[in-house]
C-alpha cells in the first residue's frame, strides 16, 4: 500500500530497478534525441518571439520534469512549433517581442498553462480533451503550419516584417518588400534547405543532420563575413525627412512607455479601490484608464504607420576620420562622390534614439552562457485576465499533442498511458519550467519518435537529454554566435511541412460533410484571426460541440417495414418493403433526454396520424442507450395519450439501463410487461397473434408469413 502511494506521487519510482543495459540504452537515446532537439529548440524560440536561449531552457527543465511525473516512458517534452507560435500570438499584442515585459508575460503564461493542466489532471479531467475533435485539430494544425511558414519569410529573404493585429496584412506588406531581398541571406537559406534535405536522405546522417548543417553554415558565415551590424544615433541621419521620421518614432515610443507605466500604477490603485469598496474612486480610475487606453492605441497606430515607412529606408554610411561619427545618408539622396564603407544599411531596431543597423545577414549573436536562473513569474491581475483565454487553449492543445503521441508510442512499446497522470506530468513540467525561464512546452512528435527509435525504455532518456542541453548551455553557446538566423528559419520551414495534411480535409469530408465544414471553418478562422490563434480553435470546438448537440436533439426516426430477408428496414430507403395498415413500427436512433423528447414525441404522433387505422405502435429501442427523467415523463404521458386513442404502444430491444429507469419509476408496470419484448420479431409475433384473436387476417409483419 505504501509503495503504491509513493508511486502515485513519484511515478518515476516505477522505473526501478533499472538494469545497466537499459540505462545504457537510455543514455544513447538521450544523447541522440538531444542532437535533434538542440537546434530545433533555438529555432522554435525564434518563433516564440523570445531570445534563442529560452528555447534551450525549455528543452532542459520541462523535459526532465515531464519525464519524471508523466506516465509515458518515451514522451519527450520540450518546445514545439505550434506552442511557440501560440505563445507569440498570445503575448505579442501585449508587449514588444524580446523585451523584458514580453519575457515576463511569457513566463506568466507558462505558469498559467501548467496550473490549468495540473488541476485538470488532479480532478481526473483528462477526457476534457475530447471536446476538441479531430476536425478542429486538423483545421487548426494546417492553418498554424501555414502561419509558421509565412512568419519565416522575413528571415529567409532578409526583408523587414511588420507586427499588427492582422497577420495576413503583415504578410502582404512583407511581400511588398521582396524587391529589397538581401541576396546573401536568400542564398544562405537555399543552401541550408538543400543541405538539410540531402542529409535527411542519408540514413547515417539523418539524426544529427541538422547539427551538421548548423556547423557548416556557421563556418561559412565566419569565412564570408556574413554578419555586419553597427549603431548610430538618430541625430546622425543627414537626410532631413528620414531623421524627422526616426526621431518622431523614438519620441512616441518613449511616450508610450510612460503611458504604460502610468496605466500599470492606476490598475494597482483600481484593485485597491475595489478591495476597499470605494465605488467613486474606482469609477474615476476606470475612466482615467479608458482615456489612457485610447491614447495608447492612437500612439501605437501612429508608430505602426511610421515603422512601415522606416522599413523602406536604406542608408549608406559616409567614411569618417578619427573620432568623428559616421553620418547616414538615405541611399537615394546620397551626394555624388560620397566616400562610403561600401554597404547598404537598414534599421533593425530603434531604442532611446539609438539605431541598430544591419548591413549583412542576421546571425544568432550572443547567447548567455550558463543554466537558467530561478525567476518567479510576476503575477498581476491584468496579465492573468489578458492571458486566460490563450492559456486555456494552449493547455488543451499542448495536452492533445502530448497524449496523442504518448498513446501511439504506448501501443508500440506495449505500455499503458494514464491520461490524467500525463496531464499532471505536463502541468508539473510547465510550472517548474516557468520558474526557470521556460515558455510553454509539451510532448514533441519528432523528439519522441527519435526517443522511441533510439531504444529508450524509461524516462531516464529524457533526463540524459536534459543533461546534454545543460552542457550546451554551459560550454557550447559561444560557438553558436555566427550561426545565421536563416538556417533556423529553414529548419522551422521543414519542421512544419509535415503538419500540412490537406489530403486529410478530403478524407474528413468523405467521412462526414459536417466534420469537413468544421475543419474548413477552423482553418479559415485561424488564418484570418492570426495572430489570435485561440479564436480559431475555440470557434471550431464550439461548432463541433454545436453539431453534436444538434444531432442528438434530432436523431433519425425511421418508419420500418418487413424486408424479404425477414429484417426490418427503413421504408424511406426501401420503399418496396412490406407494411401493415394496423401496425406501425418505428426505430429511434438516439438516447431519450430532455433535448430530444419533443422530437421523439412529434415523430410518434406523426406516424400514428399518418396511419389512422393502426392499432399497435412498435418502438424498436435497440439504439436507445439511456433515458432521463424528462424522457420517462414524456413516455408516460405518450403511452396514456395513445391508449386513449385506441393505440397500444409496444417496445422491443430496450437495454437494461433503460428498463431499470422504467422499473424504478413505475413506467414498466404502466406500459405492461406484456408490451415489452427482447426482440422486434417477438413483439411482431405477439402483435400478429393479438390481431388474429380479434378476427383480423395475419399481419404482414408476421415472420415468414
Amino acid at each position: 500500500m505504501a509503495n503504491k502511494l509513493l508511486v502515485r506521487f513519484f511515478p518515476f519510482l516505477a522505473w526501478f530497478p533499472v538494469s545497466a543495459l537499459v540505462l545504457r540504452g537510455d543514455l544513447i537515446a538521450g544523447i541522440t534525441g538531444a542532437l535533434v532537439l538542440v537546434p530545433k529548440a533555438m529555432a522554435y524560440a525564434q518563433l516564440s518571439g523570445l531570445p534563442l536561449q529560452f528555447g534551450l531552457y525549455t528543452a532542459f527543465i520541462p523535459a526532465v520534469l515531464g519525464s519524471l511525473w508523466g506516465s509515458s516512458r518515451q514522451l519527450a517534452t520540450g518546445p514545439v512549433a505550434i506552442l511557440s507560435l501560440m505563445t507569440a500570438a498570445a503575448v505579442s499584442p501585449l508587449a514588444v517581442p524580446g523585451s523584458e515585459e514580453y519575457i515576463g508575460l511569457a513566463l506568466l503564461l507558462t505558469l498559467m498553462v501548467g496550473c490549468i493542466q495540473l488541476v485538470l489532471g488532479l480532478v481526473k479531467l483528462g477526457s476534457a480533451i475530447n471536446f476538441v475533435s479531430h476536425p478542429v485539430v486538423l483545421g487548426f494544425m494546417n492553418a498554424a503550419a501555414l502561419i509558421i511558414g509565412f512568419s519565416q519569410l522575413d528571415m529567409l529573404f532578409g526583408i523587414p516584417k511588420g507586427r499588427s493585429d492582422f497577420f495576413l496584412k503583415d504578410v502582404w506588406e512583407m511581400l511588398s518588400f521582396l524587391p529589397l531581398t538581401h541576396w546573401p541571406t536568400l542564398l544562405m537559406s537555399v543552401f541550408s534547405l538543400v543541405l538539410m534535405l540531402i542529409v535527411k536522405r542519408i540514413s547515417i546522417l539523418a539524426k544529427p543532420g541538422v547539427i551538421l548543417v548548423m556547423i557548416v553554415a556557421t563556418l561559412l558565415s565566419v569565412l564570408v563575413g556574413y554578419e555586419h551590424e553597427t549603431k548610430n544615433k538618430a541625430s546622425e541621419i543627414v537626410t532631413p525627412e528620414a531623421r524627422e521620421l526616426v526621431s518622431a518614432y523614438s519620441g512616441v515610443t518613449q511616450r508610450l512607455d510612460e503611458l504604460r507605466t502610468t496605466a500599470t500604477a492606476l490598475s494597482g490603485q483600481l484593485r485597491q479601490a475595489e478591495k476597499d469598496h470605494d465605488a467613486r474612486a474606482a469609477a474615476d480610475l476606470r475612466y482615467r484608464l479608458d482615456l489612457l487606453d485610447l491614447d495608447v492605441k492612437a500612439f501605437e497606430a501612429e508608430n505602426r504607420s511610421r515603422m512601415r515607412a522606416i522599413r523602406k529606408l536604406y542608408f549608406v554610411r559616409g567614411a569618417t576620420g578619427d573620432g568623428q561619427p559616421a553620418l547616414l545618408y538615405q541611399r537615394d539622396n546620397a551626394p555624388a562622390g560620397l566616400h562610403t564603407d561600401g554597404r547598404q544599411w537598414r534599421i533593425k531596431k530603434i531604442e532611446q534614439g539609438e539605431l541598430k543597423l544591419m548591413g549583412g545577414g542576421e546571425v544568432v549573436g550572443v547567447i548567455p552562457t550558463g543554466l537558467p536562473s530561478f525567476r518567479l513569474p510576476v503575477l498581476s491581475m491584468d496579465g492573468v485576465l489578458q492571458l486566460m483565454n490563450s492559456a486555456l487553449v494552449i493547455a488543451l492543445v499542448a495536452f492533445m499533442e502530448s497524449i496523442s503521441m504518448a498513446k501511439a508510442m504506448a501501443g508500440k512499446a506495449k505500455q499503458r498511458v494514464d491520461p490524467n497522470q500525463e496531464l499532471i506530468g505536463q502541468g508539473v513540467a510547465n510550472i517548474g519550467g516557468s520558474l526557470f525561464q521556460s515558455y510553454p512546452a509539451c510532448g514533441s512528435f519528432t523528439a519522441s519518435a527519435v526517443n522511441l527509435q533510439s531504444g529508450a525504455k524509461t524516462g531516464f532518456a529524457m533526463v540524459f537529454n536534459g543533461g546534454f542541453v545543460a552542457v550546451t548551455l554551459l560550454c557550447l553557446t559561444p560557438l553558436i554566435y555566427h550561426l545565421p538566423q536563416s538556417v533556423l528559419a529553414a529548419n522551422n520551414l521543414l519542421a512544419v511541412a509535415g503538419l500540412l495534411t490537406f489530403q486529410a480535409f478530403k478524407h474528413t469530408w468523405k467521412a462526414s460533410r459536417a466534420d469537413g465544414v468544421v475543419a474548413l471553418v477552423t482553418f479559415v478562422v485561424t488564418l484570418l484571426a492570426a495572430p489570435h490563434l485561440d479564436k480559431g480553435i475555440m470557434i471550431g470546438a464550439a461548432l463541433a460541440i454545436g453539431h453534436y448537440l444538434y444531432r442528438t436533439m434530432a436523431p433519425r426516426v425511421a418508419i420500418l417495414g418487413r424486408h424479404e430477408d425477414g429484417t426490418l428496414r427503413d421504408v424511406k430507403h426501401h420503399p418496396d418493403v412490406a407494411t401493415s395498415t394496423r401496425v406501425v413500427a418505428i426505430r429511434f436512433d438516439g438516447s431519450l433526454y430532455f433535448a430530444n423528447i419533443a422530437h421523439f414525441e412529434d415523430a410518434v404522433l406523426g406516424a400514428v396520424a399518418d396511419h389512422q387505422e393502426a392499432k399497435y405502435l412498435l418502438v424498436v429501442g435497440d439504439a436507445i442507450n439511456s433515458i432521463d427523467s424528462s424522457g420517462e415523463e414524456m413516455l408516460h404521458n405518450l403511452v396514456a395519450q395513445l391508449q386513449q386513442s385506441g393505440v397500444e404502444i409496444v417496445f422491443s430491444g430496450l437495454k437494461k439501463q433503460v428498463l431499470d429507469v422504467m422499473r424504478a419509476t413505475g413506467l414498466y408496470g404502466f406500459v405492461g410487461e406484456h408490451n415489452i419484448f427482447s426482440t422486434e420479431d417477438q413483439a411482431l409475433g405477439a402483435i400478429s397473434c393479438r390481431l388474429g384473436e380479434e378476427g383480423a387476417n395475419c399481419a404482414l409483419f408476421c415472420p415468414h408469413s
